[in-house]
């Protein structure tokens, strides 16, 4: 009898250290379907099935029903989390469902786009944040949201410096503003303030200008000489004429040559119409756009054409009869290459 219990025991205790072993792959195995690092995102309209068909993408069948298991009997539920959440090679689903519980999630790095309108503005953060381009292409066109950091629709621009940023993929519209304004307050530092004050110009006038200027080159050498052409005009009260702004009233950002048909445009970012500087910027800036803003070269030229072996680099001129000479150079060479 004595063996016969002790044999019953042995039983009971192997049957208990399969259960525990089963218990602990179940909750300690590594889920991940693939190698590397994936994510999971949860929105605002998920429920628990919609988490687990998007979860079943990333984790092993095995790995889903442990992670719909511990949130059935943790009250998870009913109380699900927004967000991008990681799952790396090795993570268990423990592991991973404390993470969705306690709304641990995996904040992504933000480029902040180069781009010359509101509406690719939003299509691109619409791609990369919860919030959609309509949600964020309705508050930057709010005048009150706007004048909730000091600026207008169509400065609001302005307050976007394209740096990386460390946000949560499930940043409200409203918190996404405040901290892009709190972003943009840094980059205005008090040595970049005193180069904008030294220039008799403000930090969206900094930025307006260097937007025009990042849209005449690419090439980051030029763009201070270029910044002292265009604030020399801006001090002699001439209008600007730049090209780039033309292209922005007509929304023809592909055109190669303004003809003079296209300069009577009615629009208020029309610089041959208008004295001074646009309403807003007409894209987002580079950060060396607007340093070379900044620490503009001062010069005394008053004029700049494309030159013409199309380097992307520019002649400049102090007199208007020197840069109609020049502008017959490029315009010829544009004739010679069948550019309409």
């Amino acid at each position: 009898m004595k063996k016969i219990k002790t044999s019953y025991l042995a039983s009971a205790i192997g049957c208990l250290v399969i259960v525990i072993g089963i218990v602990c792959y179940f909750l300690f195995a590594g889920i991940a379907k693939n190698e590397g690092t994936s994510y999971l995102f949860i929105d605002d309209d998920d429920d628990m099935d919609s988490v687990s068909v998007k979860l079943s993408e990333i984790a092993t069948p095995t790995g889903v029903c442990a992670v719909r298991t511990l949130a059935r009997h943790m009250g998870y539920v009913d109380k699900i989390r927004t967000g991008r959440y990681l799952l790396n090679d090795g993570m268990s689903a423990l592991q991973f469902f404390r993470n969705l519980r306690n709304g641990h999630q995996e904040p992504l790095k933000l480029v902040m786009p180069s781009v010359r309108t509101k509406a690719r503005l939003a299509q691109e953060l619409g791609r990369m944040m919860m919030f959609s381009d309509s949600d964020f292409l309705n508050a930057v066109n709010d005048e009150a949201v706007c004048e909730k950091y000091g600026l207008d629709t169509a400065k609001i621009v302005a307050m976007f410096v394209p740096n990386t940023y460390e946000v949560y993929w499930d940043t409200p519209v409203d918190k996404f503003l405040d901290r892009m304004k709190k972003e943009s307050d840094r980059f205005w530092n008090s040595e970049r303030k005193a180069k904008a004050d030294k220039l008799q110009l403000n930090p969206v006038e900094v930025i307006t200008l260097a937007s025009i200027i990042d849209e005449e080159t690419a090439n980051n050498a030029e763009k201070p000489m270029i910044a002292g052409m265009y604030y020399n005009r801006l001090k002699q009260h001439m209008p600007l004429q730049a090209d780039p702004t033309i292209k922005f009233a007509l929304q023809q950002f592909e055109l190669r040559r303004i003809y003079t048909k296209l300069l009577s445009v009615e629009s208020p970012y029309n610089t041959y119409r208008n004295e001074g500087l646009p309403p807003g910027p007409i894209r987002i800036p580079s950060v060396a756009g607007i340093d070379a803003v900044l620490n503009l070269v001062h010069h005394d030229y008053l004029y700049m054409c494309a030159k013409e072996d199309f380097s992307g680099t520019h002649n400049f001129a102090k007199t208007y009869p020197e840069h109609l000479a020049n502008a017959a150079k490029y315009s010829a060479a544009l004739d010679a290459r069948g550019v309409k």
